[in-house]
């Protein structure tokens, strides 16, 4: 039986992935800040922080009962909207988004090069090519995500090991901030997208492709912007 480990299922696309892979036959471990309303005979949930010092052993002790794992999806992932009074919530983006994945990998990684193979998934954003005051955190993690992902993944697939990269943008979760979310789409072709992505492996997927145009299209303009504003 294939089984996955999806971190950050409590809600949003996370809890929905691992309902799509438990219909798929998928025997599933959740791990999450909070218990995930999932009851099934097939998943196991583990309640771990991503950014606590413990999280390490508890993902680590997750893959021992687990056994062989063949897949893990990094969706935990947290944002906010500049507050100058805050600057810990975009402290806590970076956090939990990049350096979350990064003690992910360290863990999951050497037990699917052990096992000859296996799949890692990392949900990221379009705003990995922004540089945007509105969450200036959230952006740069995003960016170190897929950066490290991509460069990880061209290294560790010609050993067996698959690793792609989501860069959604708005999808409709509590995550969506700000007063415009153009060409929002549901969590559940979110899901979608990622079940694609379970089984053809593609080194990086950006939905919707619209949006991703548009924003490399603008990404040179913003950063003029945000240099002159600088100055």
């Amino acid at each position: 039986m294939r089984h996955a480990i999806v971190i950050g299922n409590t809600d949003g696309i996370g809890l929905g992935l691992t309902g799509r892979l438990l219909a798929d036959g998928w025997a599933v471990t959740g791990l999450s800040r909070r218990s995930a309303a999932v009851e099934h005979d097939r998943y196991v949930h583990i309640v771990a922080d991503v950014t606590a010092p413990d999280y390490p052993a508890e993902l680590a002790r997750a893959l021992t009962a687990a056994g062989r794992v063949d897949l893990c999806v990094y969706a935990a992932g947290v944002g906010e909207l500049l507050d100058l009074d805050d600057l810990g919530a975009q402290t806590r983006a970076i956090e939990v988004n990049l350096l979350g994945v990064a003690r992910t990998v360290e863990v999951v990684v050497p037990r699917l090069l052990a096992a000859g193979g296996g799949h890692l998934i990392g949900l990221s954003s379009l705003a990995d090519t922004l540089i945007t005051p509105d969450a200036p955190g959230y952006a740069a993690s995003k960016a170190g995500m897929s950066s490290y992902l991509i460069g990880l993944g061209a290294v560790l697939r010609p050993r067996g090991v698959a690793v792609t990269v989501v860069r959604f943008g708005f999808v409709d979760t509590k995550m969506a901030k700000g007063q415009v979310k153009p060409m929002m789409i549901p969590a559940e072709r979110a899901v979608d997208v990622l079940m694609r992505c379970v089984r053809r492996r593609p080194a990086v997927v950006a939905y919707p492709r619209r949006m991703a145009w548009l924003i490399a299209a603008a990404a040179p303009a913003v950063r003029v912007r945000a240099r002159l504003a600088g100055r």
